[in-house]
């Protein structure tokens, strides 16, 4: 299995080169030259499998020989050992056809986990058998950083450090990253937004001399080995809803469009998905494009599902790769016109392919709060903020198949916004219960690539 840019100018990589280069060197995204795929019969064979069965019987194929059968299988059981639900994703339903796919059973509460929990036990088995060290560097909207952290902590070969917006992530997002007492862990806390952030990491990636002397990696969803363990979800939900034997919808909160641009790869790898919708906040650049073809940024407006206040949607690069048919020069035109010109018109063509593969919806703030409220009164369930943007675009597209929501983060993470709409404060699981009494680890940084620089080799330096 071989890895591409999704730009068409960087050197082709296996599986293990791809997973540590993170972003590639064309400032592309790297995507595998093919998708391999499941037949129904292999699909119906994995009712009744443990997730890290199914986990390893759907990434197996992309991984090539860059592990053994064993050493992978491995990788899978340990990433997953400290979830808190033996389902690791388990499905709970909201109403007739509808589910949730609850995904925030992991370490720190959120869909992130799946992810990074998986990437965290590949970088430890490549860098132990290479006797490497990196320096990874990511931007977070607020669980990503959370999620990274707990995997990356107090490894002697990872320095971590993750940029956040100052004083746009929730208290305990912000807490998640900022209370760990190991020396290779740095929460930066950037004045600017989460576009600020996740610019500020492309340019020391596109910066060949810093990125190549402190031995830069990337764990954000720019790195395929994040899509990759997020596809996982999709088989388990709908196989136990009835796939290969029928159709299962997905309605999918997102931003950065990792979560749901995994779900297409499923789809293509034969799991029988039939609608992929597209759930926006208020900062909902993604849903504007497919109504209109016009791909800008209008300015990111803070939110009460601050994970999703994005308007440089880096996973749609990907999108558009397969919709423009694999032409690399109008991938690369369009996202040098997003960088210069804050946005783009999509091509007629690719416009029709995204709209043959995505539908998409938006939830306002009063939409958001008054969906909390409404399924607390309605069935009990209490959820965060994220996945209510993805209820209330759901429930506007119920059809005839089975529709799952992904529950991307856990209540308690954004206990203000809850409380307001239930009337009581989502206590926080008890293994994170001394979260708020905890001393935090902060570094307050401008948004300036020279300074940022400079405090990373400053930092890796000691």
């Amino acid at each position: 299995m071989r890895y591409i840019s999704t730009r068409g100018n960087a050197p082709v990589l296996a599986f293990e080169e791809a997973m540590l280069a993170g972003l590639a060197r064309d400032g592309g995204l790297y995507l595998p030259e093919s998708i391999p795929r499941m037949d129904a019969g292999e699909i119906a064979a994995l009712a009744g499998q443990s997730y890290e069965e199914t986990a390893f019987q759907v990434m197996r194929p992309f991984i090539g020989d860059s592990f053994t059968d064993d050493e992978f299988r491995s990788i899978v059981v340990r990433a997953y050992r400290d979830f808190r639900h033996g389902a690791r994703a388990p499905l709970t339903q909201l109403g007739p056809g509808h589910f949730l796919l609850e995904l925030f059973h992991g370490p720190t509460l959120a869909f992130k986990d799946f992810a990074m929990q998986f990437i965290g036990h590949l970088f430890q088995a490549t860098l132990d058998r290479r006797g490497e060290r990196v320096t990874i560097i990511g931007a977070t909207s607020g669980d990503t950083g959370s999620a990274a952290i707990d995997a990356f902590r107090g490894l002697e070969a990872v320095n971590v450090f993750i940029l956040f917006p100052h004083g746009r992530v929730s208290e305990v997002q912000r807490r998640q990253m900022t209370v760990h007492t190991e020396e290779n862990v740095h929460a930066l806390a950037l004045h600017g937004d989460f576009d600020d952030c996740q610019a500020r990491v492309k340019d020391m990636f596109n910066d060949f001399a810093f990125r190549d002397g402190v031995r830069l990696a990337a764990v954000n969803s720019i790195n395929w080995a994040r899509i990759l363990a997020q596809v996982v979800y999709y088989f388990t939900s709908a196989v136990a809803l009835g796939a290969p034997h029928r159709a299962i919808d997905f309605t999918v909160p997102t931003g950065n469009f990792g979560d749901i641009f995994a779900g297409w790869i499923a789809k293509r790898m034969g799991l029988p998905v039939g609608r992929l919708v597209i759930a926006t906040n208020q900062n909902d650049i993604l849903h504007r494009t497919l109504a209109t073809g016009d791909h800008v940024r209008l300015g990111v407006r803070p939110s009460v599902s601050p994970s999703m206040d994005i308007q440089v949607s880096s996973n749609f690069e990907r999108a558009l790769y397969f919709a423009y048919g694999g032409n690399t020069d109008a991938v690369a035109r369009d996202m040098e016109a997003l960088a210069t010109d804050g946005g783009f018109k999509v091509s007629q063509g690719a416009l029709e392919a995204l709209r043959d593969a995505f539908s998409s919806g938006r939830a306002d703030e009063a939409e958001t709060i008054e969906t909390i409220a409404g399924q607390y009164r309605a069935t009990g369930e209490v959820l965060c903020p994220h996945t209510a943007v993805g209820v209330k675009v759901a429930e506007e597209c119920l059809g005839p198949n089975p529709m799952v929501t992904l529950a991307t983060a856990h209540p308690a993470k954004f206990p203000d916004v809850v409380e307001s709409a239930v009337g009581h404060h989502p206590p926080l699981p008890p293994h994170m219960a001394n979260l708020n009494s905890r001393p935090e680890r902060v570094t307050e940084v401008s948004n300036d690539l020279s300074t940022l620089k400079e405090l990373i080799w400053r930092r890796i330096a000691k």
